[in-house]
């Protein structure tokens, strides 16, 4: 009888130690790192391997904010969560991403080539009058004006144009000087000998001569010869055809003139120049007879060309940027100042440069980053030193080879994965360290 007591609380004990202890170490109601490491069959790092099997983050393509320890959707975007991978051991800094993340996203990828860059510079211009084509008006004897032709600003002129006409004692003297040294010519020649005629010829020079230096004409010159009469006023005529720019006072008439005194600037529109201004890095680029191509919202579908004619000396202090000129031809007078113009300017290209599409630089405002596919669905973030850009392609100087293959598409996911996967590191290194938290006792490292 009691070999069959016996018999029965053994088999009971048995039963309990079968089943019973392993439900209680997975309830493990107390949460002792015993039970767990028991369970988990490990005795390193918890953390390490939550990450790396059963307990796996996954995380949205779309917003790397997500985080969670499950498959599931995104609760912003509802898309399907991807797995975040860990590095494997020697790969550096590069991260892995999940196929679907490539396909979903259409990563594209391509080589780094060897080649040249066409520098194309687009900046905006102001017209402005050619300074070179800008003459003043003024005398060279003291006078009054009595009447005057032009009268605004604005006005066109043609070359020969009256511009007005001035009384001046001193010219009126030297008519009748010229007219009495002629006299003296006419009369020597009637009967005089030829040394008494060519000194008369002369004093007949010198006068006429002194009226040349006061811009009378030689048809006004001519005119005083045949009439044989002074004339109290002299026209002023205009010396270019253009548009008078500046005028010495609102009123002209009666208006005393002394040697020297600017009446009028009259600007020839035969060619404008257009002010660009061109910044720091561009100036590199800058040649003097370059050709910039003009358009202007005054004549859309029109395209003008032009010449760089001069470069600033220095730069503009708060804009940091350098004024330069370009020339442009106007014969049919159509281009007027303070229009504004598109201007591009086109330089050499920079050949034999180590380049990229454009659009694979990722531009954080502090560096500048490509992302390089190592291998196949292995990418790594990498900061580059960029050279010349222009027609969609960026010169890389620094921190990638010929032949390294970039993402051009989709690059600002990858990289904000790499970030996410760095901040989940520290994450989890966090968590390991919270008070309370079993596996940061000292037996379970």
């Amino acid at each position: 009888m009691k070999s069959k007591k016996s018999l029965w609380i053994a088999s009971v004990l048995a039963f309990l130690l079968g089943a019973g202890l392993p439900t209680l170490l997975l309830w493990n109601p107390g949460h002792w790192g015993w039970a767990e490491r028991i369970v988990s069959g490990r005795h390193g790092h918890p953390a390490a391997g939550a990450a790396s099997e059963g307990a796996r983050l996954w995380t949205c393509g779309m917003h790397p904010q997500v985080i969670q320890d499950h498959p599931g959707t995104c609760p912003i975007c509802g898309m399907d969560l991807v797995p975040v991978q860990e590095e494997e051991p020697g790969e550096g800094t590069g991260i892995h991403v999940d196929p679907s993340f490539i396909q979903n996203f259409a990563v594209r990828t391509t080589q780094v080539r060897k080649g040249s860059i066409p520098v194309l510079i687009r900046t905006i211009g102001t017209l402005d009058y050619n300074q070179k084509n800008i003459v003043s008006v003024s005398t060279k004897t003291e006078g009054w004006i009595e009447k005057a032709y032009v009268n605004y600003i604005g006005q066109s002129v043609k070359r020969g144009d009256v511009l007005f006409e001035i009384y001046s004692p001193p010219l009126v003297t030297t008519q009748q000087e010229y007219l009495a040294a002629l006299a003296y010519v006419e009369q020597l020649r009637r009967g005089g000998d030829e040394n008494a005629v060519a000194r008369a010829q002369s004093l007949l020079e010198a006068t006429s001569g002194r009226l040349r230096f006061w811009d009378i004409t030689e048809e006004q010159i001519e005119e005083l010869r045949i009439r044989k009469k002074p004339v109290r006023t002299l026209k002023i005529f205009s010396p270019v055809s253009g548009v008078v720019i500046e005028k010495m006072g609102d009123s002209l008439e009666g208006m005393r003139l002394s040697p020297g005194m600017n009446v009028f600037k009259i600007a020839r529109l035969s060619n404008v120049w257009a002010r660009i201004e061109v910044y720091e890095h561009q100036i590199q680029y800058l040649r003097l007879g370059q050709t910039a191509r003009i358009t202007l919202d005054a004549f859309p579908g029109r395209r003008y060309t032009g010449k760089i004619i001069q470069l600033d000396p220095t730069l503009d202090q708060k804009t940091r940027t350098l004024a330069a000129y370009v020339e442009i031809p106007n014969p049919d007078r159509e281009l007027r100042p303070a229009m504004y113009a598109d201007v591009e300017i086109r330089v050499p290209a920079v050949s034999g440069a180590v380049q990229v599409p454009s659009e694979a630089i990722v531009r954080t405002g502090e560096r500048n980053v490509v992302i390089v596919e190592k291998e196949k669905g292995f990418f790594e973030p990498r900061e580059v030193s960029l050279g010349a850009e222009g027609e969609g392609l960026s010169q890389v100087t620094a921190g990638l080879h010929e032949g390294e293959t970039v993402v051009v598409s989709s690059q600002f996911l990858i990289d904000s994965e790499s970030n996410l996967k760095e901040a989940i590191g520290k994450m989890l290194a966090d968590r390991d360290r919270e008070p309370g938290n079993p596996t940061t006792a000292p037996h379970a490292r």
